[in-house]
């Protein structure tokens, strides 16, 4: 059973040609959890109108703690599927590539995969020098820690089980690589590449001044955890479990 946890904040415009674009996928998910932060727009009463005719349900969070991250934890805990998918609500991380994200895991031979915009096949169109260069460099300070390219990314795919265990600490502020360092050094992470794209509805919540503040905080934070994990190395290289499975 598949699970898509996707976390929002005032995200009406995009609820329902994501869910559309979701269930266009084989094999379509069996349940769609959206966890609403205290939408001011409508967005909940978009996903109460989708849950009529499609396996969607709502977990909206009155006093939200942990921002991102602490709503994909609380979306992960609320489904029911034995997979989990977890994506943005702004179209931004392509839903086509739902399926490459889950056969390594029915399959057997990943224990997370992750939607990588900095490997060979990737690209990130549209976005400005400075995002571009500020999110390279945050993917650069964690590789060492990680052995990942993309491990700040928020699309990946992870046995639930496993995800409610390595995230059970986390600090709430890149939940993907929390789950990387917490997972110890024989999880096994593999990168599939995605087109990035721009929302095209809605509003950014994404600015020059909130992405120095998350570099900041990003970098200390990332240290901070790996101090605490200095002991865990040997992480399998992405291009070795590549070679393992077919993704198409």
């Amino acid at each position: 059973m598949i699970s898509i946890v996707i976390p929002t904040v005032n995200e009406a415009e995009n609820v329902e040609p994501l869910v559309r674009r979701i269930m266009q996928c084989a094999p379509p998910p069996d349940e769609i959890v959206f966890v609403d932060d205290r939408s001011t727009d409508g967005t909940d009463e978009a996903v109460r109108t989708l849950a009529l005719t499609h396996p969607v349900r709502l977990l909206a969070r009155d006093f939200p703690a942990g921002g991102l991250s602490g709503a994909v934890i609380a979306g992960a805990r609320a489904a029911r599927g034995d997979i989990l998918v977890v994506m943005d609500a702004d179209l931004s991380h392509p839903p086509e590539r739902i399926a490459d994200l889950v056969r390594p895991l029915s399959l057997g031979v990943a224990d997370l995969v992750i939607g990588s915009r900095y490997i060979p096949g990737a690209s990130t169109p549209g976005w400005p020098l400075w995002r571009k260069l500020m999110s390279r460099v945050a993917a650069a300070v964690a590789f060492p820690m990680t052995g990942v390219h993309d491990s700040l990314c928020g699309f990946f795919a992870m046995r639930r089980h496993a995800f409610i265990d390595a995230t059970s600490y986390a600090t709430g502020f890149k939940i993907a690589f929390e789950a990387i360092m917490h997972g110890g050094p024989n999880l096994r992470v593999l990168e599939i590449p995605i087109v990035f794209h721009n929302r095209a509805r809605g509003i950014s919540k994404m600015s020059f001044g909130v992405a120095i503040l998350f570099f900041l905080r990003w970098i200390a934070a990332g240290f901070r955890l790996l101090s605490r994990e200095h002991t865990q190395t040997g992480y399998k290289g992405t291009e070795a479990l590549a070679a393992e499975i077919p993704l198409d």
